[in-house]
């Protein structure tokens, strides 16, 4: 059966690291007939949450108008999220995490995601995969508490400078775990 697969891209580095491991996965995905978006919270204005629970109450998922406004019908449309992003300071970039904290919309909303599976691709300079726990484990902490099913974690480390995820297995992993969702 076909899947709508949302892609969330957190890099602002255009065609780098974790924006090639999305694209692997999203090849892998399309090869294995689902339908892919990929969408890059970095090359959008979305805000964080400033808790004001008015969320879907004007017409729109949040108040505050900005680019999540146009990002919420495609995670309603979306029967699996796969986050793609480089690793900041232990955790998600604040333009991705922007967008994971304005979920909050479809709780405060009483909005029902379809959305059942996850995925988290994730990449960085750090070579101790000991530097990449706090991520993973918000990660596991989200797809818990939304009843996500984790359908796969790739680590990237050691891949800093553009282009030095093409010296390691990682794109072929994306592909490969893309290919395998069924």
């Amino acid at each position: 059966m076909s899947k709508n697969i949302l892609v969330l891209t957190g890099s602002p580095r255009r065609g780098g690291n974790s924006d090639k491991l999305a694209d692997a996965f999203i090849a892998g995905a399309c090869l294995s007939g689902h339908k892919t978006i990929k969408y890059s919270t970095a090359e959008k204005n979305i805000k964080g949450c400033i808790d004001c629970k008015t969320c879907f109450s004007k017409g729109v998922a949040c108040s505050v108008p900005d680019d999540f406004n146009e990002l919420a019908p495609l995670l309603e449309q979306s029967d699996m999220l796969v986050l793609a992003t480089p690793l900041y300071w232990y955790s998600f970039p604040v333009q991705l995490k922007a967008a994971i904290d304005k979920l909050y919309s479809f709780i405060i909303g009483n909005r029902a995601l379809k959305i059942k599976e996850c995925v988290l691709l994730v990449c960085g300079g750090d070579k101790d995969e000991v530097q990449y726990e706090g991520i993973v484990k918000s990660y596991k902490l989200i797809a818990d508490f939304l009843k996500w099913k984790d359908k796969g974690i790739i680590i990237a480390p050691e891949v800093y400078d553009k282009d030095d995820i093409l010296k390691t297995d990682a794109l072929m992993k994306a592909e490969l775990l893309g290919k395998s969702i069924l």
